[in-house]
């Protein structure tokens, strides 16, 4: 179980790690142009933080447990990226985008699994 919750761990922290930076590093209007429509609904502020609690979320998946320091900030992180997924489902849902519910939901689902790993199944301590 350790090795899968690594791997699910893994997975999430490089794919919120990426959609972060892309977050802070490219203008509202730049994310829209590439077809993220749903950046119109929000200020770039509001586009900003998210991007950071995504590359802090992704950082919490993984630096705490590789240094062994306040571990239980794992699934802290992992529950901090539900709730973000939820919101995030509940845009696209309003939006009418089905394939962005069922990506958003896929994703909240790994991280409530990790979130639930790492305080039930296979503590790190």
């Amino acid at each position: 179980m350790n090795v899968l919750l690594w791997v699910v761990a893994g997975f999430l922290a490089f794919v919120f790690l990426l959609t972060g930076l892309l977050k802070l590093v490219r203008t509202k209007e730049q994310l829209a142009a590439t077809g993220i429509g749903w950046v119109e609904d929000f200020g770039p502020g509001t586009i900003r933080l998210i991007g950071v609690v995504e590359v802090l979320g992704a950082a919490g998946l993984i630096l705490p447990a590789v240094t062994g320091i306040a571990e239980v900030l794992v699934p802290v992180a992992a529950i901090g990226l539900t709730l973000n997924m939820l919101g995030a489902m509940s845009v696209h849902i309003r939006r009418k985008e089905p394939t962005l519910v069922v990506l958003t939901a896929v994703l909240a689902f790994l991280a409530a699994f990790l979130a639930w790993g790492r305080l039930v199944l296979s503590p790190f301590s």
